[in-house]
């Protein structure tokens, strides 16, 4: 068994072979908690929920990092703009990212520091840095000194005379305009610490560099985040961590984002879908299948159509699943995966491919079940719960079916609507008046629902 990755640094897709046997170690980049989460962000933490899950899986201990960053500059604009304190916008908007995750059934990372809890991590990189002559401090500043490092700019693969780098406010006395911030002075009314080179704050590339050493060492399996993290951050931290003396990651995987009208979701281009009004309308578990399913490296055009196929396609997978119960009660996972899954999911997890399996699947059981042969429908459920555990996608997964959720709860009230409808068609049909009954069927069929006349009463899906 190997696992292949696209690797950003070596641009091509290699061979996984992990720094220790049996265990993997994965740095993501998480939030930046000025704002709320729109589906773009949350897009990253279930791709690499699911690479993790992956993982697992395949029999090894998995140490998943996901970092906070809760001190940049958006976040004191903020805190401006709306005269609140910097760490109460940062400390909500924390919540509502990890309530988006966990609505959307990603697991908890095994770590998820602040970057405001190690300022002293930093500062140990900053003085190693300067001693070795990488950095440099001016005006209260400290600087990385690009030109320092043989290596920058691999992994964007850019050439240093044709940069130019982002700069930020109150970045003075750089020897070069392309060297960036790895600690800001103080200004007045903003947050600070104090340091040799006096009070002030990190910059947003240190802070990772630090959290990673801290919590996964000098050298690391896997770093990842989202492609528009390759430079300057994914760029910078590299920079940092190897002069200091780090190895550290050894594989690069990007995520792609997701996109409106051609164009990334972002809240500063007033395009960004909240995940926290998208399951108010559509069940997380669709929201999930709609955001997970496509491959991490595709761009994911965002549109109410694209949603309504997602939920078609996962209801089909559910009616199999709801049919087979009915017919022979609950039905375990089975303990491996169709090898046919497997080899999808490690050639680069090639979810999409991964999935054809899964509606196939789908396919054969509901044949089973039209010629009556429930062991066999009963195999191809179990084949199933373990092909959607790996993608945590399973409805009968304590998660799923014990929720409370908002998406959850509108499901649930649309469920008790439909079959309030459904028992007046029954008492129509008890009745003998089946013009009624055909009518009320027939009105339901019209507002996308499938109605299914069983042993144990009628089953609504949506068509």
């Amino acid at each position: 068994m190997t696992i292949r990755l696209y690797d950003t640094s070596a641009r091509q897709i290699r061979d996984f072979i992990p720094l220790t046997p049996g265990c993997v170690s994965i740095y993501l980049c998480g939030a930046t908690v000025q704002a709320a989460p729109h589906i773009g962000h949350i897009r990253s933490g279930l791709n690499f929920d699911i690479m993790r899950r992956w993982f697992a899986y395949r029999g090894y201990d998995v140490t998943f990092v996901r970092n906070v960053t809760d001190i940049d500059d958006k976040i004191i604009q903020k805190s401006k703009d709306q005269n609140r304190p910097w760490w109460a916008i940062g400390y909500e908007n924390e919540r509502a990212f990890n309530d988006g995750y966990d609505v959307l059934g990603c697991l908890p990372p095994s770590y998820e520091p602040r970057a405001t809890g190690h300022v002293t991590e930093m500062v140990e990189m900053m003085r190693g840095l300067i001693e070795r002559g990488h950095a440099y401090e001016a005006d209260g500043n400290v600087y990385f000194d690009v030109r320092s490092f043989e290596g920058y700019l691999s992994l964007s693969n850019q050439d240093l005379d044709d940069l130019r780098q982002p700069s930020g406010e109150g970045e003075t006395g750089k020897r070069d305009p392309r060297d960036f911030a790895m600690w800001k002075a103080a200004r007045p009314g903003e947050p600070s610490w104090e340091t040799p080179w006096g009070r002030g704050r990190p910059g947003w590339h240190l802070e990772c560099s630090a959290m990673a050493h801290k919590y996964l060492g000098r050298e690391f399996d896997i770093h990842g985040g989202g492609i528009d993290l390759i430079f300057p951050h994914h760029e910078n931290e590299i920079a940092q961590a190897k002069a200091f003396g780090d190895e550290f990651a050894r594989y690069w995987v990007h995520n792609a984002w997701v996109t409106m009208s051609g164009e990334k979701m972002s809240k500063s281009l007033g395009n960004s879908v909240l995940v926290s009004e998208m399951v108010k309308h559509w069940r997380p578990i669709v929201l999930r299948y709609y955001l997970g399913t496509p491959h991490y490296r595709s761009m994911i055009e965002y549109s109410e159509e694209a949603l309504r196929e997602a939920e078609s396609a996962f209801a089909r997978i559910e009616g199999f699943m709801q049919r087979v119960v009915e017919k022979a009660g609950p039905v375990e996972p089975a303990a491996e995966v169709p090898p046919a899954f497997a080899e999808a999911m490690d050639d680069d997890m090639g979810v999409p491919q991964a999935l054809a399996i899964i509606h196939t699947t789908v396919r054969q059981g509901n044949s089973a079940l039209t010629a009556d042969d429930k062991e066999s429908a009963v195999a191809r459920l179990a084949e199933l719960r373990a092909m959607l555990g790996v993608l945590g996608l399973d409805p009968l997964d304590d998660h799923w079916s014990g929720g409370t959720d908002r998406g959850d709860d509108l499901h649930g009230v649309v469920d008790s609507l439909v079959r309030m409808v459904l028992e007046q068609r029954q008492a129509a049909r008890a009745r003998k008046d089946y013009g009624t009954a055909d009518a009320i069927r027939d009105q339901l069929q019209q507002s996308g629902l499938t109605i299914e006349d069983t042993p144990s009463g009628p089953r609504w899906t949506l068509s």
